[in-house]
């Protein structure tokens, strides 16, 4: 495997590996507002949500690896302590990144992408009303990593309150992956539209105790055709079932003997049926 060490590597490359490899991440797209009333707008893939009570997000703004220069939004939470974080869908993602573009203060993001601010409840920074979420926080603390090129500074947000369109909901009231239709930051210039295809199900409840890996027989365990994703759901069965409840799954099954066993347990299990895929590997 390739080795990278920090401090062997240049910071921007190092960079580049980090984002390659812990991805995808969210996107916080902040609105922050100047000591002189500018709105900002500017996003960080650095992002993510740490706590439900009390409600924390927290994001880092990272200190410019050409010029060592911090950013706006930094220096307009360090004044004022307020921030609206607006989520990123497939519909805003040209315009958030067209907000990525380092234009002076005194120029506002909102005019230069065409997105809408709107008032807020509880802080002074605006709202992007094209986003399908909008948080509004206060800043809790803000932790300084460095003063070296790529530095972080860690902004911990206290949630104030969240405002979610409705469009976005399902029938329960919660929020449908596939209508709110997030993106996600990878490395580069690389997104990815969480989505369509990419949305899947696991239903793994962690109170139930799997047998575990190494309760397989080995027949299974060391199959040639069962992928480690296979394997894991039928260790994840709660027990391995007993002589009367194998020939209750099996009946009606077409009896296949060898590889082609271990090949019919795959289908069985993309389907869902992993238990039955149990029976007929024992």
């Amino acid at each position: 495997m390739l080795k990278i060490v920090p401090g062997k590597v240049s910071v921007s490359e190092l960079h580049q590996y980090l984002l390659g490899s812990v991805s995808p991440r969210p996107i916080c797209f902040a609105s922050t507002i100047s000591e002189s009333g500018v709105a900002n707008l500017a996003p960080y893939s650095f992002f993510n949500a740490f706590s439900s009570n009390p409600p924390t997000v927290v994001f880092s703004s990272n200190r410019r690896v050409a010029d060592n220069t911090t950013k706006d939004t930094l220096h307009n939470v360090q004044a004022n302590g307020e921030v609206v974080i607006n989520m990123v869908n497939h519909a805003i993602v040209q315009q958030m990144a067209l907000s990525s573009v380092n234009y002076p203060s005194e120029v506002s993001e909102f005019e230069k992408t065409g997105l809408t601010p709107i008032a807020s409840d509880e802080v002074k920074p605006f709202r992007v009303k094209e986003s399908p979420v909008q948080i509004e926080c206060r800043v809790r603390e803000i932790i300084e990593l460095a003063k070296s090129p790529g530095a972080g500074n860690l902004i911990i947000c206290d949630v104030l309150c969240l405002h979610v369109n409705e469009e976005v909901l399902d029938d329960e009231a919660k929020i449908d992956p596939h209508k709110i239709d997030l993106m996600g930051r990878m490395g580069r210039a690389f997104y990815v539209r969480a989505s369509g295809d990419a949305i899947h199900k696991i239903h793994r409840p962690v109170t139930v105790l799997g047998i575990g890996f190494d309760q397989l027989p080995e027949s299974v365990r060391l199959s040639q055709v069962l992928t480690g994703n296979d394997l894991a759901q039928l260790a994840a069965l709660p027990a391995l079932p007993g002589p009367q409840r194998i020939a209750e799954l099996l009946s009606g099954l077409a009896k296949v003997e060898g590889n082609g066993k271990h090949e019919q347990a795959k289908q069985l299990i993309a389907a869902g049926k992993v238990e039955v895929a149990m029976a007929l590997l024992l």
